[in-house]
């Protein structure tokens, strides 16, 4: 019973602090960087009250899914640092309690600010970033005119199954031409159908493919008794016009993880390069794991005297951060060079920080 209390009473203290450093580092975000772009955005292009505050909202989910990992190591050095000043974590041990069934509470709440981290990264910061994009082209730069755009993918799903693929190597604005086009038919998750063609035009509110050639391909994958034949011009069965396509395509910010497997897959089939999505997918779980390694890091140096005072805690915090995301950044930027598989390079400061904070964590039990 009474450990059940003291849990709730070591919860409650890192939580509010947590709670604490969300709204501070999210208001050092906003006041950085989105407030000085909404000003840009209000100087350069008139942008209107209404888009300003659909801006300002939809920037916050990409915001705060930041600030869960630094909250969480602020809130755990400031909370322990609180209870070693006073004497409380030396009150906890001498009654029997041991310092890792002590740190338990804390622990949990990084454990699980990282499943929710996981959950809000794909479900909304995605839907936020991709609403923020079309405000700010449609509603505030008036870009209403179709761009030239790389890697047109068009997929037709039913029932939650793709029927029809479409890639385009290269958009071009100015012609209304989509370049290096390949259609794929699907039945029953197998390719039955390709149709490859030098390049598809918007010809009379219709796409069509000129210089292709088409591909049956029969169930038992014999390459004989496949059947080609050419063509000069093909209706492409797309009925969206480039303005419709070009704002279905998201960038990798603005997909799910779902989306961004399904994205790099089909990219690689075309020997594209696709270690920026990678690095991006990979970053949708290294982000949030965060919070765990910081609540394992800031647990063991709340515990120091020198660090028991709020600014000194504070101070530290940035100091950590500031580290681990120079590691983020350079980890990023070997993953899109290709001097190391994404999947090793993006989790390196996870790992590095993992085992700082078991270490730690040993060092203070003693």
């Amino acid at each position: 019973m009474h450990i059940r209390i003291l849990d709730r009473y070591i919860f409650h203290e890192v939580y509010m602090t947590f709670l604490f450093g969300i709204c501070a580092f999210s208001a050092v975000f906003i006041g950085s960087g989105t407030l000085f772009r909404i000003a840009q955005y209000i100087t350069e292009y008139g942008a209107s009250l209404t888009s300003v505050i659909k801006i300002f909202f939809l920037s916050l989910p990409g915001v705060v899914i930041w600030t869960f990992p630094m909250s969480m190591l602020l809130g755990c050095l400031l909370a322990f640092g609180r209870l070693s000043a006073s004497s409380e974590i030396t009150a906890m041990k001498s009654c029997g309690v041991s310092f890792h069934r002590i740190s338990y509470p804390a622990l949990i709440l990084g454990f699980f600010v990282s499943l929710f981290a996981v959950w809000f990264n794909e479900y909304i910061v995605p839907w936020a970033n991709s609403a923020y994009a079309r405000v700010l082209n449609y509603e505030i730069k008036g870009n209403t005119a179709p761009q030239s755009q790389e890697h047109i993918i068009i997929k037709d799903i039913q029932n939650g199954q793709i029927v029809r693929l479409i890639y385009a190597r290269r958009y071009d604005a100015a012609t209304e031409t989509m370049e290096g086009v390949t259609m794929q038919m699907f039945e029953g998750g197998r390719v039955s159908h390709v149709e490859d063609a030098e390049y598809a035009k918007w010809e009379k509110n219709q796409w069509v493919m000129h210089n292709g050639i088409i591909y049956d391909i029969p169930k038992d994958s014999n390459k004989d008794a496949q059947h080609k034949m050419t063509f000069a011009q093909q209706v492409l069965p797309v009925k969206d016009s480039p303005a419709a396509i070009l704002r279905d395509q998201k960038k990798p910010e603005e997909m799910t993880i779902k989306e961004l497997r399904e994205q790099i897959q089909i990219l690689r089939e075309r020997f594209v390069n696709t270690k920026k999505m990678e690095t991006e997918l990979y970053q949708r779980f290294t982000i949030p794991f965060a919070s765990f390694i910081f609540a394992l890091v800031g647990i063991p140096l709340g515990l120091q005297p020198q660090r028991s005072s709020s600014s000194r805690g504070f101070a530290v915090s940035i100091i950590i951060i500031f580290i681990y995301y120079v590691f983020m950044t350079m980890g990023g930027a070997i993953a899109q060079s290709g001097a190391l598989p994404a999947a090793i390079a993006v989790w390196l400061p996870n790992i590095v920080g993992l085992i700082a904070g078991f270490f730690l964590m040993r060092q203070a039990a003693r």
